[in-house]
């Protein structure tokens, strides 16, 4: 089947679009919701949408050589329910638009890829768009035991770097650390403090740099720290990435 892939730029929807893959799908487009162009932050505390790492997601279109469809967030979490019925003005309005000009332009797409695993709040409302699309909704990572599946994300070659914190004991010296570096401490946190080793609770958000569906890597040039709310426990801080390129693998 023909696949659209929703990407963050995260690890999830990257380990998911891998999924789709070795089922036998095919991956031809992806797209990505971001803030407006004039918003005064990259964080936007969009109840469904990652806006972190936004401005380099198109790279990943470039390095798996498919066309890249984004549109900016012009709605908000105006139905906070788990479920969703169409509501004008909510953020979920603007994936539905988004998606409508994916299959418009690619009508031969017959699903959508979206890494969510816990947030019954996120796939309520891809669910609720795709019924409206015609399209199915693919979810391989769907409650799947997270400490395992960011194991299984290392070992399948998922190069992810952290590009925000939001958790107690994860901090600004955690940022751009790759999964595989920072898969003990996660582990150690989970045991020990029950936070998501994966991030499903909002404790830290991530950008892939590399993966087996690439075919270059994303190299960061320049980025900054930015501090989004501070606290001695749990600061939320992220990486402001300003500028990248693609390189040769």
């Amino acid at each position: 089947m023909k696949v659209v892939a929703l990407v963050s730029g995260g690890k999830d929807s990257t380990y998911n679009m891998m999924k789709c893959v070795d089922d036998g799908h095919e991956i031809v487009a992806l797209a990505h919701a971001h803030p407006p162009e004039d918003a005064a932050s990259e964080e936007m505390d969009s109840f469904l949408f990652q806006t972190v790492g936004s401005s380099a997601v198109g790279t990943i279109a470039e390095c798996m050589g498919v066309p890249f469809y984004h549109a900016e967030i012009q709605g908000t979490a105006v139905t906070q329910t788990l479920d969703y019925e169409l509501t004008q003005g909510d953020e979920t309005e603007d994936l539905f638009l988004l998606l409508s000009k994916v299959k418009e332009l690619h009508p031969d797409v017959g699903a959508v890829s979206v890494g969510a695993i816990f947030s019954s709040y996120q796939a309520n409302r891809v669910q609720h768009v795709c019924d409206r699309l015609g399209l199915k909704m693919l979810a391989y990572l769907w409650h799947r035991e997270q400490v395992a599946l960011l194991r299984e994300m290392v070992s399948n070659g998922v190069n992810a770097i952290l590009i925000k914190v939001a958790a107690y004991k994860l901090g600004q010296d955690d940022l751009g650390k790759t999964l595989e570096e920072m898969e003990p401490k996660l582990v150690a946190l989970s045991d020990k403090y029950g936070i998501h080793a994966c991030g499903e609770g909002g404790e830290f958000e991530s950008f892939t740099l590399d993966c087996p569906l690439f075919k270059r890597r994303i190299v960061i040039d320049e980025c900054r720290p930015v501090v989004h709310s501070q606290s001695d426990d749990a600061p939320v801080v992220y990486l402001r990435i300003e500028k990248v390129h693609t390189e040769p693998k």
